[in-house]
């Protein structure tokens, strides 16, 4: 009888994991090629999975709700029609399911054992990435001594960071030891990291045993008239990466004003024949797109990210565009090469990416690989902002609520008051590689862009 397996998909270059949000079948049903199975969510989009073949759904190794590392398998198709159906009852995850690998310090090659349970943790408190993972079978580093590093991740989870800053650190100051475990047979899901990795014979000193993962505070006593409205998985996740990035950058925010009389002037006379030439409405965000993608060119360096020690500067100009679900939440499609593309291209992009943020139809790409971010809160009506970057990117820049005001211009023949349409420019930006005077030089020149905009400008 040929088995296929289904396996968690990479949604995305940056995405290791995914939760199971639904199954849409369970054992026992038909599935047919390319029919949805369950649903997974990301931290940036929810997705579908379609069947990889056809036949009847035997098991179900997760269940919804838990984690599961990408290239799992997380569920097994017999391809004959006539197999024996698993009940349908709900799924019990086989603890072996989803195996992640305990590593001996000193050995010759890693060694694994069946460690990790279904919402994707080990024998520990801590869920561990593949990548993490991979880096400490490469180094060498037990079980336990991971279990002693701290975390700056979600729920002091290790990342990237954590564990090369460890190794790099001479790995003494997370765990206090650099002393190889000896080898032992792999033990039964369930047991303690510490416990699994004792030698057969003990030493004199019984081994001190992993520090725990400081338990949550209870929640502080309510009282009075109020309303307790639980936040979904998106607003969490949202929680989750203001707080990481404000801990991971020093943030400083500039402010400039511009005069963005002409670019409205050209919008409100070219609207009505760009959306009868080209299909598509024209808002203000293609043009500030453009604008960034200009100065970009001849500020690079705004256009870069950081890894350690390294400044990674960006060749393809990828710009993301802060969105509102219908939901109230905010997610960030990416144009991407914005820099290859004219005013009509930008426009079809961001026309697109916006309707398929509000009908929940993105795609895990559509949210990858943005190097600069720009935010919109003038379109609830804010005069400005001071934004929180979008790690892993330096800088993002908001633009406020155009407004008409009175403003003193300078003309041959003297000064004069007129009425003007301004608009006020914020950009927050990593103070580790962005230093003041560049991120008020770039401000100042996307500033320069749009008020010199050409009111006489072809669609």
């Amino acid at each position: 009888m040929a088995t296929v397996d289904l396996v968690m998909p990479k949604m995305g270059e940056s995405i290791m994991e995914a939760t199971i949000l639904k199954w849409h079948k369970k054992p026992g049903d038909a599935v047919k090629m390319d029919e949805t199975v369950l649903e997974i969510a990301t931290d940036k989009v929810d997705s579908e999975v379609p069947s990889t073949g056809a036949g009847i759904l035997t098991e179900l190794l997760f269940n919804e709700n838990d984690v599961v590392p990408v290239g799992t398998v997380i569920a097994r198709i017999s391809s004959e029609a006539g197999a024996t159906a698993a009940p349908a009852a709900a799924p019990t995850p086989a603890p072996a399911a989803a195996p992640q690998p305990v590593f001996e310090a000193g050995a010759s090659a890693a060694t694994t054992a069946p460690v990790a349970t279904a919402s994707g943790t080990t024998g520990g408190n801590r869920f561990y990435s593949p990548l993490v993972l991979n880096i400490a079978s490469k180094e060498g580093i037990s079980m336990s001594e991971l279990e002693n590093i701290p975390g700056t991740g979600a729920e002091g989870r290790v990342s990237k960071k954590d564990i090369l800053a460890y190794v790099s650190g001479g790995r003494t100051a997370a765990a206090g030891t650099n002393q190889p475990a000896q080898p032992q047979q792999a033990t039964t899901t369930g047991t303690s990291a510490a416990a699994m990795e004792m030698p057969a014979t003990p030493p004199a000193a019984a081994p001190q045993a992993a520090p725990q993962a400081p338990a949550k505070p209870a929640p502080a006593p309510i009282s009075g008239n109020v309303e307790i409205v639980e936040m979904d998985r998106m607003r969490k996740l949202i929680a989750d990466h203001m707080v990481r990035s404000k801990a991971t950058s020093p943030h400083v925010t500039s402010f400039t004003e511009c005069d963005v009389t002409n670019l409205v002037k050209w919008r409100e006379k070219n609207k009505g024949p760009f959306e009868k030439t080209y299909g598509e409405k024209i808002t203000y965000t293609p043009i500030f797109i453009e604008a960034l993608v200009a100065c970009i060119r001849k500020f690079p360096m705004i256009n870069s990210s950081i890894d350690g020690d390294r400044i990674i500067v960006k060749k393809d100009i990828n710009i993301g565009m802060a969105t509102a679900l219908p939901s109230g939440n905010l997610i960030v499609p990416v144009i991407k090469n914005a820099d290859t593309q004219n005013l009509i291209g930008i426009t079809k992009n961001v026309n697109g990416l916006a309707n398929a943020a509000r009908t929940n139809k993105l795609k895990a790409d559509d949210t990858q690989g943005g190097t600069f971010t720009l935010t919109n809160v003038g379109t609830f009506g804010s005069l400005m902002g001071t934004p929180i970057i979008n790690q892993p990117q330096v800088a993002i820049l908001a633009v406020g609520a155009i407004k008409k005001r009175p403003m003193v211009l300078e003309t041959k023949d003297g000064d004069v008051i007129a009425i003007r349409h301004m608009m006020y420019l914020s950009m927050s930006y990593d103070h580790r590689i962005v230093d003041g005077s560049l991120g008020a030089s770039f401000l100042t020149a996307v500033a320069n862009y749009l008020e010199n905009f050409d009111p006489n400008r072809a669609i």
